[in-house]
């Protein structure tokens, strides 16, 4: 007893010593751990700092030089947006971005809702028909935009044709400057519906069958369940298809290159493809590093507005809170 009391006065009782031990190896395997998950995360980390962090602070830096990759770039400052104000090509490709999202966007979600609805039964078949709407998706852009080319050709084309058996002059589509940011509207929809149509079928797979029920228990119409059950309940769905649709659709690029090459006129140059041209056609690497910029901002600008709009219609927080 005396010794014990001694060895626990002096802490180094048995017990102390055995609690030290596993402390000791416990903060050991943990350390090992640590280590083991950071070499697991290097290759990703590597890859992301390579591909992805250097070059977004170099296009930072370039933004702000006079660069044409024959000679070392030049310290300009803000030169470059000063072109840029003043610059007629640059206003018109905004604008075009502009429209082309705002249009294709609202529209797509619009169809993509109305199939979901169709295609959200209980019926035989229903999957094949499901699958055929969701291919485009998976369909290369260039490929698709390659067929659609065809498509459009006023002479040869196969909606002309189609138009001509009713006695309808088609019009000229890709080749007009009135249908041709039309024609490129039609054809990415076509192609990227299926995911917007895939998120909102899943969500309206969500809802629970006992809302829909109490609704008509209450007596409630077909269009009154459908404004106070299901729009609701899709309310996070809506949020999800909205945002990384106009994320997308800023950054809409093949369909553009391939379809009209940005004419006629530049009437279907969106902004993503004046930066292509002004960096690897003109070689005028800052300039487009800076119209690049303003792309960046202006999508962090949407996405910013619309998370804060989504407080109130999605997740159902006050303007206070």
């Amino acid at each position: 007893m005396a010794a014990a009391y001694r060895s626990g006065r002096d802490g180094q009782s048995p017990w102390a010593a055995k609690i030290r031990e596993f402390r000791l190896a416990f903060t050991g395997l943990r350390r090992e751990e640590s280590i083991a998950g950071y070499l697991f995360l290097l290759p990703n980390l590597i890859g992301f700092i390579v591909f992805m962090l250097f070059p977004i602070l170099f296009a930072f830096y370039i933004m702000l030089t006079d660069w044409s990759l024959a000679s070392a770039p030049t310290f300009i400052g803000l030169e470059n947006f000063e072109t840029m104000i003043n610059d007629r090509l640059f206003w018109k490709s905004l604008g075009n971005s502009f429209y082309y999202t705002f249009v294709a966007v609202p529209t797509g979600i619009f169809i993509a809702f109305w199939l979901a609805l169709a295609l959200n039964r209980k019926m035989r078949g229903i999957i094949f028909f499901r699958t055929v709407y969701f291919l485009p998706q998976i369909t290369l852009t260039v490929a698709a935009a390659t067929i659609w080319r065809w498509i459009y050709q006023p002479e040869i084309g196969m909606i002309n044709h189609v138009l001509e058996w009713f006695g309808i002059d088609g019009p000229k589509w890709i080749h007009d400057t009135k249908w041709a940011m039309p024609s490129v509207i039609i054809m990415s929809n076509w192609q990227g519906i299926g995911f917007a149509m895939l998120i909102l079928l899943a969500g309206l797979q969500g809802i629970p069958e006992e809302y829909y029920e109490a609704a008509s228990i209450d007596g409630a119409s077909g269009w009154q369940r459908m404004r106070y059950v299901t729009l609701p309940m899709l309310s996070p769905a809506f949020f999800f298809v909205i945002v990384t649709s106009l994320i997308g659709a800023f950054q809409a690029f093949d369909q553009f290159y391939i379809l009209t090459e940005g004419g006629p006129a530049h009437a279907t140059t969106p902004l993503t493809l004046y930066i292509f041209q002004n960096a690897f056609t003109f070689f005028k690497m800052g300039y487009g590093a800076a119209l690049a910029a303003v792309l960046f901002v202006i999508i962090l600008i949407i996405t910013i507005i619309q998370w804060h709009l989504a407080r109130r219609w999605v997740f159902g927080f006050d303007e206070d809170e």
